[in-house]
């Protein structure tokens, strides 16, 4: 079976009104259809929610904020506890959606920037009800476009399509992610959610604004992936173009060059990963060649399980 076969084309925001509505409602579909069932209970199942109540003390895991440390228990049972908070009835969720040209690439099934709709409207699913807010940050590069935080399933279409339709930046602009966690952090919000999806490719300049939103929101990050930024194939004579700078070159794919840029790209990887982890929040990879919604699944069932394991 094809990875991704359900995921609809979105055209990188070419698409009319009529067809784009369209698309994002079989999204939608998709990922009720295979979400719902699955994935029962509140936002606490996907992120632990933020809160003023203080709950139970559960053991530490790495990631872990250790400001929530629970030294009492800690001494008691020798093993590191952090304290759980009760989630907030209303949920504030911040999505922060790297639109930059590198994501208008795809080798398989779908685009990154398909995938990167696809998993907004996943997260927007997840945190849907009770009134919980939904807002969202698209940076291009040269812009960052906002979508104030609104509760609704109408404004949860309008935000996914305001993902769908930014237009990417001008040519030669780099991304900058930069920015848009810069644009969360500043004005200061409610605390929340925060969740930045982006495959994470160009420079970790980001980490200090990262550090500071961590600091104040629950923070998950999605990273999206094709296979061909971690491996090259073996093609021989082949004239690759830098999507963000226009730079194109004429490349020999050896099989030593093919080892030294799957290196490269998983020692960058391997950096982002603790980059975010240190900054206090988990990543969830998703793969264009790959099933993202059984691969989200599975991460959400995990920090479950591991929420109820080490309650204590």
């Amino acid at each position: 079976m094809a990875a991704n076969r359900d995921l609809p084309s979105l055209g990188a925001g070419l698409l009319e009104e009529p067809q784009l509505t369209a698309a994002l409602k079989m999204l939608e579909l998709s990922v009720r259809r295979k979400l719902d069932g699955v994935l029962q209970g509140e936002h606490l199942g996907l992120i632990p929610g933020p809160g003023s109540e203080p709950g139970e003390a559960r053991a530490y895991q790495p990631g872990d904020d250790v400001r929530r440390m629970e030294w009492s228990v800690t001494a008691r049972t020798t093993q590191p506890h952090v304290r759980q908070m009760i989630a907030d009835r209303e949920l504030e969720t911040w999505l922060v959606v790297d639109a930059s040209a590198s994501l208008d690439f795809g080798t398989a099934e779908c685009t990154k920037r398909d995938l990167a709709v696809a998993a907004a409207a996943a997260i927007v699913h997840l945190t849907t009800g009770g009134g919980n807010r939904h807002g969202a940050l698209v940076v291009t590069g040269d812009d960052v476009v906002r979508v104030p935080a609104r509760a609704g399933r109408a404004h949860a279409q309008n935000l996914l399509k305001a993902i769908a339709t930014t237009r990417r930046s001008a040519p030669d602009v780099r991304g900058d992610l930069k920015a848009g966690i810069e644009a969360l952090r500043r004005p200061q919000r409610r605390r929340g959610l925060a969740v930045i999806i982006s495959d994470f490719l160009g420079p970790i300049d980001w980490e200090r604004s990262l550090r500071a939103i961590g600091a104040h929101h629950e923070l998950l990050a999605i990273e999206v992936l094709d296979p061909r930024d971690l491996e090259l194939p073996a093609i021989g004579e082949v004239t690759l173009a830098d999507a963000e700078s226009g730079e194109i070159r004429d490349v020999t794919v050896t099989e030593d060059l093919r080892r030294d840029f799957a290196a490269a790209a998983r020692a960058h990887q391997q950096k982002v990963h603790r980059t975010i982890r240190s900054c206090g929040g988990p990543t969830l990879t998703l793969r264009t060649d790959r099933e993202w919604i059984a691969d989200m699944v599975k991460f959400v069932a995990q920090r479950r399980r591991g929420l109820a394991a080490g309650v204590g």
